[in-house]
């Protein structure tokens, strides 16, 4: 698995006065079972590109390959199916729905890829035990600490075991010992052999990645191993 962007550039409203260059002539190559952190100011493109290795957009110019895909030969049905099967989402904000238990959150995903219902919750289950969560199944995310919510967004995020995990600002809203304890997490699903790409703000968190690619205007400007 090779995530592979060749020349990438993205316009928002072209050929209008609100046009935007977010990202231009950007390439670069990430391979399974790296960590890398994404960082750059607001305004960078950091999140533009999290979106087209995430297959939520398409470039305006140049090829971002997933495993090989070319994203922007999709419709939007197939790239669908490529971020179900290939790709895991973990945000700042947990987005999980307060009117359902743990397990039940994470059992979503399952039932998008046609799991069927016998299979579901067992999947969900050891999800959560894989992330240190297996007693807390039957609360809802009301009854969770932020960093326990995080881990119920992570396991859903896992549990279609995808070998890209896509993380933006995860810790952002956690306290700082849940922030390592979480990042700690992700070291060991690299591990495992996980792909993880961190979009982060912040140098300490970034100093867990093994890579860490700088944005700014919409350029990469240092590819360094810190």
């Amino acid at each position: 698995m090779v995530i592979e962007l060749q020349g990438v550039g993205k316009i928002y409203s072209p050929g209008t006065p609100a046009e935007v260059t977010a990202l231009h002539d950007l390439s670069m190559t990430i391979k399974q079972g790296e960590f890398v952190a994404i960082m750059g100011p607001s305004g960078s493109g950091k999140s533009t590109l999290m979106n087209l290795i995430g297959c939520l957009d398409v470039p305006t110019k140049g090829r971002c390959l997933i495993d090989g895909v070319d994203i922007a030969a999709l419709d939007a049905t197939g790239r669908a199916r490529l971020r179900l099967e290939k790709l895991g989402f973990v945000f700042q904000g947990f987005h999980l729905l307060t009117r359902m238990t743990a397990v039940e959150n994470v059992m979503l995903p399952l039932v998008y890829a046609g799991v069927p219902r016998g299979e579901r919750r067992a999947m969900a289950e050891s999800a959560l035990r894989d992330v240190g969560l297996g007693e807390r199944g039957k609360h809802r995310p009301s009854e969770l600490s932020g960093g326990q919510q995080q881990r119920v967004a992570i396991a859903r995020a896992l549990i279609n075991r995808p070998p890209i995990l896509l993380a933006d600002e995860p810790t952002g809203a956690l306290d700082s010992k849940t922030g390592h304890d979480i990042l700690a997490l992700f070291k060991r699903l690299q591990m495992a052999g996980q792909t993880i790409i961190l979009i982060t703000h912040d140098p300490e968190v970034a100093k867990n990645a093994d890579r860490v690619i700088y944005i700014r205007d919409g350029a990469l400007v240092e590819d360094a191993h810190p």
